[in-house]
Protein backbone atom coordinates (compact mmCIF):
# COMPACT_ATOMS: atom_id res chain seq x y z
CA UNK A 1 0.00 0.00 0.00
CA UNK A 2 1.40 3.23 -0.85
CA UNK A 3 1.83 6.49 1.41
CA UNK A 4 3.05 7.53 4.77
CA UNK A 5 1.58 6.60 8.02
CA UNK A 6 -0.59 9.14 9.21
CA UNK A 7 0.69 11.75 11.42
CA UNK A 8 -0.09 10.45 15.34
CA UNK A 9 1.56 13.24 17.17
CA UNK A 10 3.09 10.96 19.16
CA UNK A 11 6.66 11.61 19.53
CA UNK A 12 8.45 9.10 21.60
CA UNK A 13 12.13 10.88 21.80
CA UNK A 14 14.12 7.91 21.05
CA UNK A 15 15.00 7.18 17.23
CA UNK A 16 14.75 3.65 17.64
CA UNK A 17 11.27 3.69 19.24
CA UNK A 18 9.92 5.83 16.90
CA UNK A 19 11.41 3.49 13.98
CA UNK A 20 10.11 0.72 15.73
CA UNK A 21 6.69 2.09 15.80
CA UNK A 22 6.83 3.55 12.34
CA UNK A 23 7.99 -0.35 10.95
CA UNK A 24 4.62 -1.67 12.68
CA UNK A 25 2.67 0.69 11.09
CA UNK A 26 3.57 -0.22 7.46
CA UNK A 27 3.05 -3.83 8.24
CA UNK A 28 -0.37 -2.95 9.30
CA UNK A 29 -0.91 -1.59 6.25
CA UNK A 30 0.13 -4.40 4.39
CA UNK A 31 -2.58 -6.29 5.82
CA UNK A 32 -5.44 -3.95 5.26
CA UNK A 33 -7.23 -2.44 2.39
CA UNK A 34 -7.95 0.70 3.87
CA UNK A 35 -5.04 3.33 5.14
CA UNK A 36 -6.65 4.27 8.64
CA UNK A 37 -7.43 7.95 8.15
CA UNK A 38 -7.28 9.29 11.99
CA UNK A 39 -5.87 8.20 15.37
CA UNK A 40 -9.23 6.22 16.52
CA UNK A 41 -9.07 4.30 12.95
CA UNK A 42 -5.52 3.27 13.42
CA UNK A 43 -5.95 1.97 17.18
CA UNK A 44 -8.90 0.17 15.84
CA UNK A 45 -6.66 -0.95 13.00
CA UNK A 46 -3.37 -1.96 15.40
CA UNK A 47 -6.14 -3.94 17.58
CA UNK A 48 -7.56 -6.07 14.55
CA UNK A 49 -3.89 -6.67 13.52
CA UNK A 50 -2.92 -8.13 17.14
CA UNK A 51 -6.33 -10.74 16.65
CA UNK A 52 -5.30 -11.78 13.48
CA UNK A 53 -1.59 -12.74 14.66
CA UNK A 54 0.32 -9.69 12.68
CA UNK A 55 1.60 -8.16 16.02
CA UNK A 56 2.34 -9.62 19.05
CA UNK A 57 0.47 -7.97 22.29
CA UNK A 58 3.23 -6.54 23.71
CA UNK A 59 4.10 -4.66 20.80
CA UNK A 60 0.30 -3.12 20.50
CA UNK A 61 0.08 -1.94 24.11
CA UNK A 62 3.56 0.02 23.15
CA UNK A 63 1.62 1.35 19.70
CA UNK A 64 -1.31 1.94 21.55
CA UNK A 65 1.02 4.13 24.37
CA UNK A 66 2.60 5.24 21.94
CA UNK A 67 -0.71 7.28 20.46
CA UNK A 68 -2.06 7.85 24.15
CA UNK A 69 0.58 10.57 24.29
CA UNK A 70 -0.78 12.73 21.77
CA UNK A 71 -3.85 13.10 23.44
CA UNK A 72 -2.94 12.25 27.18
CA UNK A 73 -2.01 15.60 29.40
CA UNK A 74 0.57 15.61 32.67
CA UNK A 75 -2.28 15.77 35.24
CA UNK A 76 -2.95 12.40 34.52
CA UNK A 77 0.36 10.92 35.79
CA UNK A 78 2.24 13.24 37.37
CA UNK A 79 3.42 12.73 40.97
CA UNK A 80 1.27 14.60 43.25
CA UNK A 81 2.84 17.41 45.72
CA UNK A 82 2.00 15.60 48.45
CA UNK A 83 4.19 12.65 47.50
CA UNK A 84 7.11 14.85 46.15
CA UNK A 85 10.35 14.82 47.84
CA UNK A 86 11.73 18.18 47.92
CA UNK A 87 14.38 20.08 49.53
CA UNK A 88 13.30 23.60 51.46
CA UNK A 89 15.74 26.73 50.29
CA UNK A 90 16.73 27.06 54.00
CA UNK A 91 17.43 23.67 54.56
CA UNK A 92 21.09 23.08 55.72
CA UNK A 93 22.98 20.07 53.95
CA UNK A 94 22.96 18.14 57.85
CA UNK A 95 19.07 18.56 57.05
CA UNK A 96 18.73 17.00 53.32
CA UNK A 97 21.45 14.85 52.92
CA UNK A 98 20.35 12.01 54.49
CA UNK A 99 16.89 12.09 53.03
CA UNK A 100 19.07 12.50 49.79
CA UNK A 101 21.23 9.21 50.58
CA UNK A 102 17.45 7.63 52.17
CA UNK A 103 15.51 8.37 48.90
CA UNK A 104 18.34 6.84 46.16
CA UNK A 105 17.27 9.47 44.01
CA UNK A 106 19.33 12.00 41.95
CA UNK A 107 17.01 14.44 41.71
CA UNK A 108 15.28 17.16 43.81
CA UNK A 109 13.02 20.01 43.74
CA UNK A 110 14.18 22.76 45.84
CA UNK A 111 11.08 25.13 46.72
CA UNK A 112 10.34 28.33 48.95
CA UNK A 113 8.16 26.77 51.10
CA UNK A 114 7.27 30.27 52.71
CA UNK A 115 5.94 31.64 49.07
CA UNK A 116 5.59 28.66 47.30
CA UNK A 117 7.64 28.71 44.54
CA UNK A 118 10.28 26.28 43.10
CA UNK A 119 13.39 28.08 43.13
CA UNK A 120 15.86 25.31 41.31
CA UNK A 121 16.46 21.42 40.71
CA UNK A 122 19.18 19.99 42.66
CA UNK A 123 21.33 17.31 40.95
CA UNK A 124 22.60 15.03 43.68
CA UNK A 125 26.51 14.89 41.77
CA UNK A 126 26.18 18.03 41.78
CA UNK A 127 27.08 18.28 45.38
CA UNK A 128 30.18 15.55 44.81
CA UNK A 129 32.88 18.28 44.91
CA UNK A 130 31.65 20.30 47.00
CA UNK A 131 33.58 21.54 50.57
CA UNK A 132 30.97 21.31 53.39
CA UNK A 133 33.28 22.54 55.58
CA UNK A 134 33.03 25.94 53.70
CA UNK A 135 30.08 28.06 53.68
CA UNK A 136 27.60 26.44 51.68
CA UNK A 137 24.46 28.08 49.52
CA UNK A 138 22.10 25.91 47.79
CA UNK A 139 21.05 28.81 45.06
CA UNK A 140 25.19 28.35 44.30
CA UNK A 141 24.19 24.82 42.70
CA UNK A 142 20.91 24.64 41.58
CA UNK A 143 19.28 24.67 38.47
CA UNK A 144 16.63 26.09 36.48
CA UNK A 145 13.75 24.62 36.68
CA UNK A 146 11.42 23.35 33.86
CA UNK A 147 7.83 24.80 34.92
CA UNK A 148 4.60 23.28 32.88
CA UNK A 149 1.17 23.52 33.46
CA UNK A 150 -0.94 20.42 33.89
CA UNK A 151 -2.87 20.48 30.64
CA UNK A 152 -0.02 20.45 29.04
CA UNK A 153 0.15 17.18 26.07
CA UNK A 154 2.96 14.03 27.11
CA UNK A 155 3.98 14.07 23.55
CA UNK A 156 5.07 17.75 23.02
CA UNK A 157 6.29 17.54 27.00
CA UNK A 158 8.48 14.56 25.63
CA UNK A 159 10.06 16.67 23.05
CA UNK A 160 10.76 19.55 25.24
CA UNK A 161 12.74 17.26 27.81
CA UNK A 162 14.67 15.65 25.16
CA UNK A 163 15.74 18.48 22.95
CA UNK A 164 16.76 20.83 26.35
CA UNK A 165 18.26 17.86 28.23
CA UNK A 166 16.46 18.12 30.91
CA UNK A 167 15.05 14.76 32.89
CA UNK A 168 12.20 16.13 35.38
CA UNK A 169 9.71 19.70 35.00
CA UNK A 170 7.47 20.82 37.63
CA UNK A 171 3.97 21.19 37.51
CA UNK A 172 1.94 24.31 38.11
CA UNK A 173 -2.20 24.56 38.52
CA UNK A 174 -3.95 27.36 37.22
CA UNK A 175 -3.11 29.85 39.52
CA UNK A 176 0.58 28.84 39.66
CA UNK A 177 1.10 26.93 43.06
CA UNK A 178 2.87 23.86 42.74
CA UNK A 179 0.68 20.44 41.45
CA UNK A 180 3.34 18.29 41.14
CA UNK A 181 6.19 16.77 39.33
CA UNK A 182 6.84 14.40 36.10
CA UNK A 183 9.94 13.00 34.54
CA UNK A 184 10.84 11.69 31.45
CA UNK A 185 10.68 8.12 32.78
CA UNK A 186 7.12 8.33 33.60
CA UNK A 187 6.10 9.87 29.62
CA UNK A 188 7.99 6.92 28.31
CA UNK A 189 6.50 4.43 30.63
CA UNK A 190 3.11 5.92 29.29
CA UNK A 191 4.52 4.35 26.05
CA UNK A 192 6.41 0.76 26.75
CA UNK A 193 4.24 0.36 29.98
CA UNK A 194 5.54 -1.06 33.31
CA UNK A 195 7.14 -4.58 33.78
CA UNK A 196 4.41 -6.43 35.81
CA UNK A 197 4.44 -10.09 37.96
CA UNK A 198 1.94 -12.10 38.46
CA UNK A 199 0.56 -10.54 41.22
CA UNK A 200 -0.92 -7.89 38.55
CA UNK A 201 -4.87 -8.55 39.23
CA UNK A 202 -4.10 -8.19 42.62
CA UNK A 203 -1.68 -5.15 42.71
CA UNK A 204 -3.83 -3.13 40.45
CA UNK A 205 -6.99 -3.25 42.96
CA UNK A 206 -6.89 0.22 45.37
CA UNK A 207 -7.12 -2.41 48.90
CA UNK A 208 -7.39 -6.20 49.63
CA UNK A 209 -8.60 -6.99 52.75
CA UNK A 210 -6.08 -10.39 54.53
CA UNK A 211 -8.04 -10.64 57.70
CA UNK A 212 -10.34 -8.76 59.74
CA UNK A 213 -7.30 -6.36 60.81
CA UNK A 214 -5.04 -6.20 58.03
CA UNK A 215 -5.55 -4.97 54.74
CA UNK A 216 -3.26 -4.31 51.77
CA UNK A 217 -3.99 -0.53 50.33
CA UNK A 218 -2.83 1.48 47.85
CA UNK A 219 -1.16 4.49 48.32
CA UNK A 220 -3.40 5.80 45.92
CA UNK A 221 -6.80 5.19 47.73
CA UNK A 222 -8.71 8.15 48.26
CA UNK A 223 -9.36 9.04 52.27
CA UNK A 224 -12.89 8.73 51.42
CA UNK A 225 -12.63 5.35 50.28
CA UNK A 226 -10.16 4.20 52.87
CA UNK A 227 -12.94 5.83 55.66
CA UNK A 228 -15.34 3.85 53.93
CA UNK A 229 -13.45 0.46 53.60
CA UNK A 230 -11.48 0.67 57.06
CA UNK A 231 -14.43 2.44 59.34
CA UNK A 232 -12.56 5.34 60.36
CA UNK A 233 -12.18 9.19 59.88
CA UNK A 234 -9.28 10.28 58.24
CA UNK A 235 -9.75 14.13 57.44
CA UNK A 236 -8.92 15.00 53.75
CA UNK A 237 -9.03 18.71 53.53
CA UNK A 238 -4.87 18.88 53.12
CA UNK A 239 -4.49 15.58 51.08
CA UNK A 240 -6.32 13.49 48.28
CA UNK A 241 -4.78 10.19 49.22
CA UNK A 242 -3.60 8.31 52.12
CA UNK A 243 0.26 8.11 50.80
CA UNK A 244 0.39 12.03 51.26
CA UNK A 245 -1.04 11.25 54.73
CA UNK A 246 1.42 8.52 55.24
CA UNK A 247 4.33 10.47 53.59
CA UNK A 248 3.55 13.83 55.64
CA UNK A 249 3.76 11.90 59.28
CA UNK A 250 6.93 10.21 58.07
CA UNK A 251 8.43 13.90 57.12
CA UNK A 252 11.12 11.97 54.89
CA UNK A 253 10.82 9.72 51.92
CA UNK A 254 10.37 6.24 54.10
CA UNK A 255 12.04 2.89 53.26
CA UNK A 256 10.63 -0.58 52.39
CA UNK A 257 9.16 -2.26 55.88
CA UNK A 258 9.41 0.88 58.16
CA UNK A 259 6.51 2.05 60.03
CA UNK A 260 4.09 4.43 61.64
CA UNK A 261 1.02 4.50 64.09
CA UNK A 262 -1.34 7.17 62.33
CA UNK A 263 -4.20 7.37 64.87
CA UNK A 264 -4.56 4.10 65.98
CA UNK A 265 -3.71 2.28 63.02
CA UNK A 266 0.12 0.83 61.68
CA UNK A 267 1.00 1.34 58.31
CA UNK A 268 3.96 -0.57 57.00
CA UNK A 269 5.70 0.12 53.80
CA UNK A 270 5.76 -2.89 51.36
CA UNK A 271 7.02 -1.11 48.41
CA UNK A 272 7.84 1.91 46.79
CA UNK A 273 7.94 3.55 43.31
CA UNK A 274 10.68 6.45 42.17
CA UNK A 275 9.51 9.19 44.17
CA UNK A 276 6.13 7.75 45.99
CA UNK A 277 4.62 5.36 47.49
CA UNK A 278 3.43 2.26 46.44
CA UNK A 279 1.54 -0.54 48.11
CA UNK A 280 0.94 -0.09 52.32
CA UNK A 281 -0.02 -2.39 54.97
CA UNK A 282 -2.81 -1.48 57.22
CA UNK A 283 -2.79 -3.34 60.58
CA UNK A 284 -5.99 -2.46 62.97
CA UNK A 285 -5.78 -3.11 66.47
CA UNK A 286 -7.34 -6.47 67.65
Amino acid sequence: MKGEPPDTGAKPGRLGLRKKIKEKIRKIYQNFSYKPQNKQELAGSIRDSTERGVLEKGTQEMMEGALKVSTSQVREIMIPKPQMIFIDSNEEPKDFLPRIIESNHSRFPVIDQENEKVVGILLAKDLLALNMSKEFKLSSVIRPPVLIPESKKLNLLLDELRINKNHMAIVLDEYGGISGLVTIEDVLEEIVGEIEDEHDEEQGKLIIKMSSSEFLVSALISIEEFNQELKVSFKDNEFDTIGGIVLHQFARFPKVNDSIVIEGLRFIILSLEERRIKRIKVIKPT
